[in-house]
């Protein structure tokens, strides 16, 4: 059966039968429509692409308890890394069952930037991931999942095909500032929104990040731009951590 003749329902069904099978943790559809991009990083890419794939893939809860506001662990680092190398993987492989099906798709890595001074993507996997339902901005601007919390790692797929797109889900962070008294570099602020603040730097301090990551990266046990403390202490994770429901 070609993808021309399949209905929208099925089509989904398949990618996201295909990446479960990956070891994807979430699949989801966002509608870039509602993209909202404040640095026109990729507007020339959402031309060719009114709908993204959202993939997530669980971090592992053992490692992540293991974060120190002093040291993300080695452990962490290459957890990290290996993470957003099977997201990247995955990407490619639901990229090209798309594009066999007859449809556009274009793979956007897990971790890349193309800006350095305003530390950006090509696109904002976290945006795409709101709009795909996966969970909602929390005030360290991190995606809070409500079986996994923020413990979570994304990839998007953009394409032209015609899937049934997710819903934004309203903020619930409520008056919790875990995130806030514990972050390192002081960087978040604590900022109550109900979709998204309408500017990054509103919710957090993103040079003081930035330089907190590049502290940590200068490090031979680390190597790589982590931190990981809002991870570890959202209480939406810590629920995932001690396997109860949200």
């Amino acid at each position: 059966m070609g993808a021309r003749t399949k209905s929208s329902a099925n089509l989904a069904k398949d990618l996201e039968d295909s990446a479960y099978g990956m070891g994807i943790s979430l699949f989801g559809v966002a509608d870039l429509v509602s993209y909202h991009d404040e640095h026109r990083v990729c507007t020339a890419l959402l031309h060719n692409y009114p709908r993204a794939i959202s993939i997530g893939m669980k971090l592992s809860d053992a490692i992540v308890e293991m974060i120190d506001p002093k040291d993300p662990s080695a452990l962490y680092a290459h957890h990290y890394r290996t993470v957003n190398q099977a997201l990247d993987l995955a990407a490619i492989k639901i990229a090209h069952g798309v594009q066999d099906l007859g449809y556009r798709a274009l793979p956007i890595p897990a971790s890349q930037i193309i800006d350095e001074e305003k530390l950006l993507g090509a696109i904002s996997h976290k945006a795409v991931a709101a709009l795909a339902g996966h969970g909602w901005q929390g005030k360290s601007l991190l995606i809070i999942n409500k079986e996994y919390g923020p413990r979570v790692r994304y990839a998007s797929i953009l394409t032209d095909a015609p899937l049934k797109t997710g819903n934004f889900i309203e903020n619930r962070c409520g008056s919790c500032t875990e995130c806030v008294d514990h972050c390192p570099a002081k960087a978040i602020k604590g900022v109550t929104f109900h979709l998204r603040p309408n500017r990054a730097f509103e919710a957090v301090d993103l040079k003081a990040c930035d330089q907190r990551l590049w502290e940590m990266s200068k490090r031979s046990s680390i190597g790589s731009r982590i931190c990981g403390v809002c991870v570890k202490v959202c209480p939406w994770g810590q629920r995932s951590q001690r396997g109860r429901s949200a």
